[in-house]
């Protein structure tokens, strides 16, 4: 059985992710450029993780969101990875379920009942 070119892409960048954590642990220190590079590796293999498990159309949808909201867009992408590395994601996430999820996640709105006497 033969892997994905994104499941090998993945795979690689978790074993990097992995191996820069030993090293950090063993420096002991927290660099700022260090930092910042972990932060762009954990971003590609977000990234990865998205482009495997979203159809174009959900990926579209989230695009969106994250220019409106960009915390709320953020908070779902870690989501969606969440559920791919954890085995929870059958397939691939289509805009009606990216809608169902956007939903689910969506903060509930208050609504204020304003009354004149």
């Amino acid at each position: 059985m033969s892997e994905n070119p994104d499941d090998e892409r993945l795979q690689e960048l978790r074993e990097e992710k992995m191996e820069e954590l030993r090293e950090r642990k063993q420096q002991g220190g927290t660099d700022p450029e260090a930092q910042k590079e972990a932060q762009e590796r954990a971003d590609a293999q977000q990234e990865a993780v998205l482009k495997q498990y979203l159809t174009d159309g959900a990926r579209q949808r989230l695009n969106a969101v994250e220019m409106s909201k960009p915390e709320f867009g953020e908070k779902v992408k870690q989501q969606v990875a969440a559920l791919a590395q954890s085995g929870r994601i059958q397939g691939r996430i289509d805009e009606d379920q990216m809608r169902d999820l956007l939903k689910e996640l969506q903060p509930d709105q208050q609504s204020f009942d304003i009354r004149r006497r």
